[in-house]
C-alpha cells in the first residue's frame, strides 16, 4: 500500500529536525550533515543531478520496492546483493572516479549508508548519499517517480482506486486504452488542461499512474501534473503495448 500523508510527511520533519550546513537557507538546502567518508547531498543538489545528468544515480532498495517507485533513471543495485560493488563496478565500467549518488527509503534506512562504505572501501572516490531518500524526495515534490511493468500491473489488478491517465494522443486513445483511463495528450498541454481533468480533491494521496507510446511521453505530462497538489504521482517507464500484452484480455 502507499506511504500515507503522515509518513511522508514526518520524514521532511525529520529532515527539517536534522542538523544542516551553515549555509542552509531552506528545507530544498538541509542534509542529515552526518559524519561519513561520503558526502551527502541535498533534495536541492539532487534535482540538480537528475537534469543535468552530472551523476549515475543507484537505488540501493530491493526490486519490489524499486518496480513500485523510483527515482527516473535510477539504476537498482540491491545492497544485499553479494554482487553488489561488482554490479556497480559494470554499470560504471569500472571507473572507480565515476561519480555516484546512492539513496533508499529515508534517514533511517542503511542500505545507501552501507554501500557507500563498500564502494569507497572498493577504491571509489566519488561517492555520494541523497540520504534523505525516497518519502523526503516525494514529501518536497522532488518530481514523479518511474514505475515498472509489473508494478503496474498489479495495482491495475488489485487498487480499484488508482487513476491511470493515456497520454498520448486523443486519436490513439479513442482506438484503445486501459478501461477507465483518463486522457491527457503530452502534445496538447496547456493552461488549464489539467484542471479540466476530473482527478480527486479529496485524497490529494491517491495512486495517478501516467502511460503513453514510451516513458518519455508519459513523463511529460507526469512532471506537470506533479505540481499540482496530488501527491502520489508516477509514471511507466515502458509502452502501453507492453501492459497490453501482461494484462488479461478486457
Amino acid at each position: 500500500m502507499y506511504a500515507s500523508i503522515l509518513t511522508v510527511t514526518a520524514f521532511a520533519l525529520a529532515a527539517l529536525s536534522a542538523p544542516v550546513h551553515a549555509e542552509t537557507a531552506d528545507i530544498f538546502h538541509a542534509t542529515l550533515g552526518e559524519t561519513s567518508p561520503t558526502v551527502d547531498i541535498s533534495t536541492a543538489e539532487m534535482r540538480q543531478v537528475l537534469e543535468d545528468g552530472s551523476a549515475l544515480i543507484i537505488d540501493t532498495r530491493t526490486v519490489a520496492e524499486f518496480e513500485s517507485g523510483h527515482i527516473p533513471g535510477a539504476k537498482l543495485v540491491e545492497r544485499t546483493s553479494k554482487t553488489a560493488v561488482a554490479t556497480v563496478a559494470k554499470i560504471t565500467a569500472d571507473n572507480k572516479a565515476a561519480k555516484l549518488v546512492l539513496y533508499c527509503n529515508g534517514p533511517y534506512c542503511q542500505a545507501s549508508r552501507h554501500l557507500a562504505r563498500d564502494l569507497v572501501a572498493a577504491g571509489y572516490t566519488n561517492v555520494t548519499r541523497y540520504q534523505l531518500g525516497l518519502p523526503v524526495w516525494r514529501a518536497l515534490g522532488g518530481g514523479p517517480l518511474a514505475v515498472e511493468q509489473n508494478w503496474v500491473v498489479q495495482t491495475f489488478k488489485a487498487d480499484r482506486t488508482a487513476i491511470f491517465v493515456d497520454t498520448r494522443s486523443a486519436a490513439e486513445f479513442a482506438k484503445s486504452t486501459l478501461p477507465n483511463a483518463l486522457n491527457i495528450p503530452a502534445d496538447e498541454l496547456a493552461a488549464g488542461k489539467l484542471k479540466r481533468l476530473p482527478l480527486p480533491d479529496d485524497d490529494f494521496n491517491r495512486r495517478i499512474v501516467l502511460f503513453g507510446n514510451d516513458g518519455t511521453q508519459a513523463r511529460k505530462v507526469a512532471e506537470a501534473l506533479s505540481k499540482r497538489p496530488w501527491h502520489n504521482v508516477a509514471y511507466f517507464s515502458g509502452r502501453l503495448a507492453d501492459l497490453h500484452a501482461a494484462l488479461p484480455a478486457h
